[in-house]
């Protein structure tokens, strides 16, 4: 079998379907070797770096992150098994996903009460006047209060978009 040619960066960023830039983070952040260099200093990538790249991504699309990945690739390349590791991680994320789960069905159970309350306020009030929405919701309890900063932050920045 013949030996496959390096990859130059456009290639294989288009085999996997990233950017180069992505490439470069990924090197950066110590999840991709870097790759040798060209005689005029372009990136020349082994053959085996799409599946490298392939696995970043499977990885991160369920949660990882770069940091994260690095250490255990850091391990993994060094001939160790972090299959222990890995698994505790995505555990430790599914533990999270439940979590988040449980606060934006609470969020929604809450902002379907307020939505009702106020459907009962407009009902009440002549269109003409204010029916003081937002003035009712200062004043009733507010649940979203509860929520991770996390979550409320992220929420709050879903809202203004």
């Amino acid at each position: 079998m013949k030996p496959q040619p390096p990859l130059r960066s456009g290639t294989l960023a288009r085999l996997v379907g990233v950017s180069p830039d992505t490439l470069r983070l990924y090197e950066r952040k110590g999840t991709l070797r870097a790759p040798m260099r060209s005689p005029n200093g372009y990136r020349c990538y082994s053959p085996e770096s799409v599946a490298r790249v392939r696995l970043i991504r499977a990885a991160l699309s369920i949660g990882f992150t770069l940091d994260e990945l690095a250490q255990i690739l850091k391990i993994r390349d060094a001939g160790g098994a972090p299959c222990h590791k890995v698994r505790g991680l995505a555990a430790a994320k599914l533990d999270g996903l439940d979590h988040h789960i449980q606060q934006l069905t609470a969020l929604r159970d809450h902002l379907k009460d307020v939505v009702d309350s106020w459907d009962h306020l407009l009902h009440q009030t002549p269109h003409s006047e204010r029916a003081g929405l937002l003035e009712a919701l200062a004043v009733a309890p507010v649940k979203a209060r509860t929520l991770s900063p996390h979550l409320h932050a992220a929420m709050t920045r879903e809202t203004q978009k």
